[in-house]
This record gives C-alpha cells, structure tokens and sequence, in this order.
C-alpha cells in the first residue's frame, strides 16, 4: 500500500488536529506534515513533522504552501482553517505548484457559503424554503415580518460567531451602524432541542457517497459540544435535495433547525467540520474518504456508522521540563 505524505493545515484549531486524529485511525499509511502559525499548536505532537506557517492573509501565503508542497512531497493537502480554504480558492489560477493536490470543494458552493445573505437568494431562487432575511429595509417593516425577538447575523461569518437576539429598535440602529455592510436580520426558527449538523460526502455531480446526521448541542464558541447520532429519513431528503442543487466534492456540513414540521438549513460549510472528529468516532472517517477519492481516485468505501451519543470536554496536553 502507498504511503501517502499529507499536509495538514491550523493544526492548533479544532479542525485542523481533528484531522490528524482522524488520519491516524484511518486504514491508509500517513506521513503527516503539520503547519499552523503558531510554533506551539497543540496538533503538532500527533504529526510526524511541523513548520511555522505564515498567515493567509500574507501575500506569500500561495507561494508558501507550493514551496512546502514540492519540498516534502506532499500528495494530498487537507486544509483546517475557512481563510486558507478563501485564499486558495480566490487565488487557485495563479498558483505556482500542483494545485490539484488541495482538497477543494465546489468553487461556485464556496462563494455562495461566505455570505448568508447569497445562500439565502440562492435558496429562494431555486425554491427551496428558507429562513426569513433582510439586509435592508425599515425597521417596522422588518419587525413586522420576523416579529421580536429576531437574530442579528453578520452575513459574513462562521461557527455561529457574532449572532446577537435584537430586542428593540436601539439595537437595530446600534448593530446597523456597527455592522454596516456586513448587518442581516434573521427570524429565529425552531429551538435549540432541534438542531442538526449533517455530514456529508460530496461527488460533484449532485451525489453524495455517504452521510450521517447529529442532533446537537452547541458550546458557545459555535462547535458541538454534544451529538446523538439520528435517523430521519425526512432530514435525508432535505439534505440529497441540497447536495444535488449545491453539487458538493468532498466533506460538507450542513447545519438545520427544525421548524413547523420542516428541515431549515442555517448554513452550508463546504470543508471539513468541527464535528468531524466526532463523526470518525462512529465510523465515518472523512479524511480516510479523501485519500480514497482524491489520492486513489475511487468511491469512498461505505463506512459502518455506529449509533450512540457523544459529548466533548477540556483535555490537559502537558509537557514537562
């Protein structure tokens, strides 16, 4: 079997060391390279090597990751962080090195999902039933439709970061002004008791291979902090009607809450979750699916899922002197 060298990206971020963790339960052989900004990322001890990153907002960012590309001969990219996910996509005609080498989803879903204000027009144009959104208009006509309380959202943001309840029109001037281009108002669907994270694995053609369904609790940094595997079947249906209109490659984390009777989707993360740790857990071992499609260019084989519950908590990494 081919021993594949991988290079993993914000090891020191949830994602990032959930996918080294996942690398080493996975059945390929792994020489892992791990990078991350800062020299004391925890995920570096579970990596066969690490180097210091420079930031992707740097402008040498692209050219880094190339030169760390041919250097270690890396076959398959696994990328941790949303702002590297954006450079790497905005810049991808302009890299240097094999580019084909990143694991990317779907250009045009990556666009859509930096803006909740796009997602939820792309939605309502294929007529899927979204939550209720505004990003302008008067404060008696908004209110009048999403009653108070409703849900301040920058439109450009990610793990729940930033969501405030507006209770009041001092609020809304408040967070208007604050926010500027960036303010959305959104009707507060559902409760907490039926929030859903869904994964899954896209085939860019409108498929998916797999995908497995949590109900979750979430940390109030926006990461689950308590998951029960379910089986919906009308929650699969809402979730392959999404997959064959966004045409995903690859992980994808699909976020619902339950509301009147049907599936609302509050967000689409085209990459890797902070539940994928969790997902490998009970059997579905994302990054073990990518070295499968993307390093041995065949279908993911069908994972075992596993039911049960989970929930996480503080761990201590300690070294000492």
């Amino acid at each position: 079997m081919k021993r594949y060298n991988v290079l993993v990206t914000g090891i020191g971020a949830i994602i990032g060391y959930g996918i080294v963790r996942s690398l080493r339960q996975c059945r390929y052989d792994v020489n892992i390279v791990g990078m991350d900004v800062y020299p004391d990322a925890v995920g570096r001890r579970w990596c066969d090597a690490f180097l210091q990153a420079v930031w992707a907002s740097d402008a040498g960012y692209c050219d880094f990751v190339a030169d760390v590309i041919d250097q270690y001969k890396i076959d398959l990219v696994f990328l941790g962080l949303e702002p590297e996910i954006y450079r790497l996509c905005d810049d991808q005609d302009h890299f240097k090195g094999d580019f084909k080498k990143i694991i990317l989803n779907n250009k045009a879903l990556i666009d859509i999902s930096r803006d909740k204000w796009l997602l939820y027009e792309y939605l309502t144009l294929h007529s899927i039933k979204a939550i209720k959104t505004f990003v302008s208009g008067e404060y008696e006509v908004i209110t009048e439709v999403l009653k108070l309380p409703c849900l301040i959202k920058p439109r450009r943001s990610s793990a729940s970061k930033g969501i405030v309840t507006l209770q009041s029109r001092a609020d809304f001037d408040y967070w208007k002004s604050k926010l500027g281009d960036n303010f959305m108002l959104q009707e507060i669907v559902g409760d907490e008791d039926h929030e859903y994270t869904v994964g899954v694995f896209g085939l860019g053609d409108g498929s998916l291979s797999q995908s497995i369904a949590f109900s979750r609790k979430l940390s109030r940094e926006g990461s689950t902090v308590k998951a029960q595997t379910v089986n919906i079947p009308e929650l699969d249906e809402e979730v392959n009607r999404l997959t064959a209109l966004f045409r995903p490659v690859g992980p994808t984390n699909y976020q619902f809450r339950r509301h009147q009777g049907k599936y609302l989707l509050l967000e689409v993360n085209p990459r890797f979750s902070s539940s994928l740790s969790l997902r490998t857990a009970f059997g579905f071992n994302e990054p073990e699916m990518c070295i499968e499609y993307f390093g041995e260019k065949f279908m993911p084989s069908p994972a075992v899922i596993k039911k049960g519950t989970a929930v996480r908590y503080i761990e201590d990494v300690v070294s000492l002197s």
